[in-house]
Parts: C-alpha cells; sequence; structure tokens
C-alpha cells in the first residue's frame, strides 16, 4: 500500500497535543498539577491560605496548560522542517518505505517500538522521543485507512 501525503499545520498541532499528553511523565505532572489546584482551591475555601497563595498556584496551573497546549506543539512545529514537504509511504508485510525528493528510507518493523493513533495521524515511535506522523488523509478512503490501522496494529505494539 502506497500513501502520498503533506501536512496541515492545524491538525499536526493536535497530534502534537496528543504526543505531549500520551507521555507517561507528562500525564503524571498534569495529574499532581490539578491536584494541587484542587487542594489550592478547598484551602482557600476553607481559609487556610491567602488569596495570593491560591492566585500564585492558580498562576502556576495556567501557565503549565498554555505551555503543553499551545507553546510546546508549536515549538515543535515550527523547528521541525518535516512538517513542510511532501512525502509517500510505502507499507509492506516486511517494513515501509518514507520517500521525498530528496531521496527515501527503508525500514524494518522491528524498528519501531509502539504506535498511537490520534483522529488524523498514525504516530510511529522509533523510541520515546523519535517518531513519525502518518497523516490518515494520505489514504484514499476509510477501507485504506482500516487495512493501515490493521497492518500496523499486526506489526506493532500499540503504546
Amino acid at each position: 500500500m502506497t500513501i502520498s501525503f503533506g501536512y496541515e499545520k492545524p491538525k499536526v498541532l493536535q497530534a502534537l497535543r496528543y504526543h505531549f499528553i500520551s507521555r507517561p511523565e507528562i500525564r503524571i505532572m498534569l495529574i499532581l498539577v490539578n491536584v494541587f489546584a484542587i487542594m489550592s482551591i478547598t484551602l482557600y475555601a476553607l481559609k487556610k491560605i491567602t488569596p495570593m497563595a491560591f492566585f500564585i498556584g492558580s498562576f502556576l496551573w495556567v501557565v503549565l496548560m498554555i505551555s503543553f497546549w499551545f507553546i510546546l506543539p508549536a515549538l515543535v512545529y515550527r523547528r521541525a522542517a518535516t512538517f513542510k514537504h511532501e512525502f509517500s509511504m510505502t507499507f509492506e508485510e516486511d517494513g515501509f518505505q518514507l520517500a521525498h525528493e530528496r531521496g527515501s528510507k527503508t525500514w524494518a518493523w522491528t524498528a519501531l517500538k509502539n504506535y498511537l493513533e490520534s483522529p488524523h495521524f498514525f504516530h510511529l515511535y522509533f523510541d520515546s522521543r523519535s517518531f513519525f506522523l502518518v497523516p490518515k488523509s494520505g489514504c484514499k478512503d476509510t477501507d485504506e485507512v482500516f487495512e493501515l490501522r490493521k497492518l500496523i496494529k499486526s506489526k506493532v505494539k500499540k503504546g
């Protein structure tokens, strides 16, 4: 199966958000910060902390949420030249190939550690920080998306 694709900025930003939120260390940190925020509002309502302490805690929560939702995805998108090019990918039983006007690269399925599926992409992870986004929009129809999902699922463990 061969698909051809380019990247759309809004969809890539959403996929990068999925990537960051799926990271266990970030997920744990977000849970802890939300627990801290709930404790902060509770302690403020019970008059156990001052308004300034509540304000500082709320400000830190807002900054953290904005950074994970807007700043980090925008920085990654801006720095990665990958999202500004057109590609074609060929998926076969023994591996997959990524082709670009400057050349191509082939990988065996064993090169992938895991994958994640988001609404618009398949995230193929080579390690915990190195991944490639394969847009579902590169597929001709939903049957081809289903076939690609089935192939990836059979070859790579889900992360």
